[in-house]
């Protein structure tokens, strides 16, 4: 007997939309790739979080919250910060 599988052959996207999640899981996809980058380039300095912290302006639990790759709440403003601390800039664009 065989058994037809409703996504087979579709894409993870075309499932996520399907479950109307896709906006949702893209948008933490985002916050956590852009954390892992921020953090990426913070040990590549060598720097620790509460320099960083004062880089940024900032407190060293903002800066945690930041890091969280679960927290979603994060600004443009703060992640322009968080960038320009580790030395890097941010480029966005709609596609």
């Amino acid at each position: 007997m065989t058994v037809a599988h409703k996504n087979l052959g579709g894409s993870f996207n075309d499932f996520l939309e399907e479950e109307g999640i896709l906006e949702e899981c893209t948008q933490t996809a985002i916050k956590r790739v852009l954390a892992w980058q921020i953090e990426q380039e913070v040990k590549k300095k060598k720097l620790s979080k509460s320099a960083m912290a004062r880089k940024m302006n900032t407190s060293r639990s903002s800066l945690d919250r930041f890091l969280d790759p679960v927290n979603e709440s994060v600004t443009l403003h703060t992640l322009k910060k968080a960038a320009h601390a580790a030395g890097r800039t941010v480029k966005i664009e709609l596609a």
